[in-house]
């Protein structure tokens, strides 16, 4: 991945890839696949070269991030050894999406599926070219939320992704493109986000671009306080800076009142500075918005693990059953031992 703007050092935490713990597909069930997951090399303007992942989504057009490509000298697609290159693009430089078009490709498109069918907690995985590699890789997990950004939604997931992969593609589990994998927060337990398939569409509507020379950076690399509200309670987040985490949560909260993470932070800050009974009430709040929020559940747990609320241990822990089995399992552990210290 070429180092275009500051910011994209976001995507530069190499992670390993997550082993799935539910049925996802099999490697061999994958390689169907790699008919429509390319490599784009770039010639940059000092004589190196840099890389990214591109998606075949038409017999003309291959689908990427901008900032693979920005600023090069010249753009191609490499598969199997063989080299193609465009005869035009289009770019969405806001929205970090640039297609490149092809005189015909002999690589099979993948379908795709829009943004707002997409379900909480959903099993998709991602398909990209990381650090160089010469065969896509697979990476596993599940849909954790969905941020309104632009009249389109943009997908966090945990399905990991790293350097290289940016431009690469987001399934489902009928292997419709449901995101392109494009950035990711700092920190070791970054997340993971996807830009939306309407953009795409919107994006093969436009008219050619006619250079490569970048107009703006994208949106998740502007200055911090322009950046959404979903990306600025990361790093306060990370640093159990309550009161930072506090102040971004409650403006995103009232820009954006039905986003259930908005409240989720809220009630996380809440809780850190102490505000118990807001913090109960602001996560209920985010589970009026999005019923199948792990991370409330789980919060929820270690509440009532200190409060020795088995009752209510019991409801979170067959909430949590529904969406994770390995962390209900482990909560149940938990309320296991706080029962054997009651009756000692």
């Amino acid at each position: 991945m070429k180092k275009i703007f500051a910011a994209s050092l976001l995507m530069q935490v190499g992670l390993a890839q997550f082993t799935p713990a539910f049925a996802q597909p099999n490697i061999g069930e994958l390689l169907q696949l790699h008919e429509s997951i390319v490599q784009i090399s770039v010639e940059l303007e000092n004589g190196n070269t840099g890389s990214g992942t591109g998606v075949v989504i038409s017999n003309e057009y291959v689908v990427t991030n901008c900032h693979v490509i920005a600023n090069g000298k010249g753009a191609n697609v490499a598969k199997y050894g063989d080299g193609y290159k465009p005869i035009s693009f289009k770019a969405d430089w806001k929205h970090d999406l640039c297609a490149l078009k092809f005189d015909g490709l002999p690589f099979k498109p993948v379908p795709m599926r829009d943004t707002a069918t997409l379900e909480i907690e959903e099993d998709v995985f991602s398909i990209g070219y990381p650090n160089g590699n010469n065969v896509p890789q697979p990476s596993y997990g599940s849909i954790k939320a969905k941020y309104p950004l632009d009249d389109s939604l943009i997908i966090r997931s945990d399905a990991a992704f790293s350097m290289g992969s940016s431009g690469g593609a987001l399934f489902d589990q009928k292997f419709n493109l449901i995101g392109i994998t494009s950035f990711k927060s700092p920190g070791r337990k970054g997340y993971f986000y996807s830009l939306p398939v309407e953009w795409i569409k919107k994006l093969i509507a436009s008219n050619d671009q006619f250079t490569l020379q970048a107009e703006g950076s994208p949106f998740w690399a502007l200055p911090y306080d322009q950046q959404p509200y979903f990306m600025q309670v990361v790093i306060p987040y990370q640093n159990q800076d309550w009161n930072s985490l506090h102040a971004v949560a409650e403006k995103w909260t009232k820009n954006e009142p039905k986003v259930a993470d908005a409240w989720y932070f809220l009630a996380v800050s809440d809780w850190g500075l102490s505000n118990h009974a807001k913090a109960k009430t602001e996560f209920e709040k985010a589970l009026s918005f999005n019923p199948k929020h792990l991370d409330v559940f789980l919060k929820q747990s270690e509440i009532a693990l200190k409060e020795v609320d088995i009752e209510r241990l019991n409801q979170l822990k067959a909430s949590i059953e529904k969406l994770d089995s390995y962390a209900s399992e482990e909560l149940g552990k938990k309320i296991a031992t706080l029962k054997l210290n009651k009756t000692n």
